[in-house]
């Protein structure tokens, strides 16, 4: 069996790579389970079935076996799927068994340019949001976008998201410093000064009883692109007595893991063990609003660090909406709505229905009076960086296509999804308005902004 330890040798040896993908592809073409599910398996059977190769595996070209590589997005559904994952004897783990041929590969050619502008969100983040609006006017010249594909391989016609002056953490911290009389200093003030700004900021105070402690992750995403997201997020944990605090953090780690750039991915998980763990001490559960960072908190940082607190940050973090589900099931969730939502097109995404945790958003979503909701449950074939590609954007488009059909049959009048990219694919193959799952529910408490 090939081995997914990272602190292995064998991990990194290319040729016991390759002796893996073909033992793992011999088990997937007498399966085909997962035929539906991406490009890769499909890609992966038509290479078997050839007939210079008629599914002997030791015959396909090395070209093809890297070309279902080079395919999966790491949606992971194939792990929910797949009869054979451990404790199984054969021990297949499809993705990431894609992430240590990626991760060996980087290791033996170096993380590619491309891969590491796009894993490195939180620079390109803290540049797109000290120079917004320039920053998204830049974004929309054909001129400029065209300049990024050729250095940087994003697609030119890729939508992307716009950045904002005001951060989520600075809109958190500021707003906790004024709760606590706290003034924040202007840029260049003493450090003294930033000190006790500092101190105010970790919390924002409940409106509520406060029985309930949690530590917001707030993603790249909602930090640098969408904070009215993680406002809202905050109000409605309010609402419902949530004691919200916001420790240090940084990125997930999981667009560098998608460009097998592990070691950058392994710095941040560490950072973001170390300030979590605390926050779990301190009796606080860790509460994400985007399903690919709960994921990789909950799923990837024990294999990723492999320490305790590690397995601690795991088991003790919720995506948002399982977290308002729990209260929900308990009876807490604050039923006081003030307006009703009408009919929903909710989109599940693939992160999210990997984690086998039900259908919380939807559930929630349906408390409200007057509202009704429609699942979908269709990838959009973005997950993470691979569908910003300028390789892959046709392709990606391509592969969700039944998703954008399924939101245009539905003719909803709001339309959401708690993936950030999933909401730029919908919105760029329909035309329509999609949002965060958690702005209906402030809408719906009337606490929108």
């Amino acid at each position: 069996m090939g081995t997914l330890d990272l602190g292995s040798r064998e991990f990194w040896e290319r040729d016991k790579v390759d002796k893996e993908l073909r033992r793992v592809y011999d088990i997937c073409g007498g399966c085909r389970r997962c035929l539906p599910l991406c490009p890769s398996f499909k890609v992966m059977f038509d290479r078997l079935d050839v007939d210079a190769v008629d599914g002997d595996l030791e015959k396909l070209p090395q070209a093809d076996v890297k070309e279902v590589v080079d395919l999966c997005y790491q949606c992971k559904l194939c792990y929910n799927h797949c009869p054979y994952t451990p404790p199984h004897r054969w021990e297949v783990d499809f993705p990431r068994l894609m992430l240590r041929a990626r991760a060996a590969e980087a290791r033996a050619h170096g993380v590619t340019f491309q891969d590491r502008v796009l894993g490195n969100t939180e620079l390109v983040g803290k540049l797109g949001s000290l120079t917004a609006p320039l920053s998204n006017w830049m974004n929309e010249l054909t001129v400029h976008r065209a300049f990024v594909q050729a250095v940087a391989g994003i697609h030119k016609d890729r939508n992307l998201p716009r950045f904002h002056r005001q951060t989520f953490s600075s809109w958190f911290k500021r707003r906790a410093a004024d709760a606590a009389g706290v003034a924040m200093p202007a840029a260049g003030a003493a450090s003294q000064a930033a000190g006790a700004a500092s101190q105010a900021a970790g919390v924002a105070i409940a409106r509520g009883p406060a029985a309930r402690k949690i530590a917001f992750f707030t993603t790249c995403s909602v930090e640098y692109n969408d904070p009215a997201t993680g406002r809202a997020a905050v109000r409605v944990l309010e609402r419902n007595g949530v004691d919200v605090s916001l420790p240090p953090q940084r990125c997930c780690g999981m667009p560098y893991l998608d460009g097998g750039a592990v070691d950058e991915a392994r710095a941040l998980v560490r950072d973001n063990v170390r300030s979590l763990a605390a926050a779990v001490r301190e009796g606080r559960e860790i509460v994400a609003p985007g399903p690919t960072c709960s994921y990789m908190l909950k799923q990837e940082y024990p294999w990723l660090d492999g320490s305790e607190d590690a397995k601690l940050v795991a088991a003790s973090t919720r995506d948002l909406f399982e977290y308002l589900g729990k209260l929900q099931a308990e009876g807490a969730l604050d039923a006081g709505f003030v307006r009703p939502v009408g009919p929903v097109t909710y989109h599940v995404p693939c992160h999210l229905r990997a984690q086998n945790i039900g259908l919380k958003t939807a559930d929630v979503l349906r408390a409200i009076p007057g509202t009704s909701v429609n699942v979908v449950e269709k990838c959009s074939a973005v997950d993470g960086t691979w569908g910003l590609k300028k390789e892959y954007y046709e392709l990606s488009l391509k592969v969700a296509k039944p998703l954008f059909d399924a939101v245009v049959s539905a003719d909803a009048p709001v339309t959401a999804t708690d993936c950030p990219l999933a909401a730029l694919q919908i919105e760029q193959g329909t035309g329509r308005r999609v949002q965060h799952p958690i702005r209906i529910l402030a809408a719906a408490y009337g606490i929108e902004e």
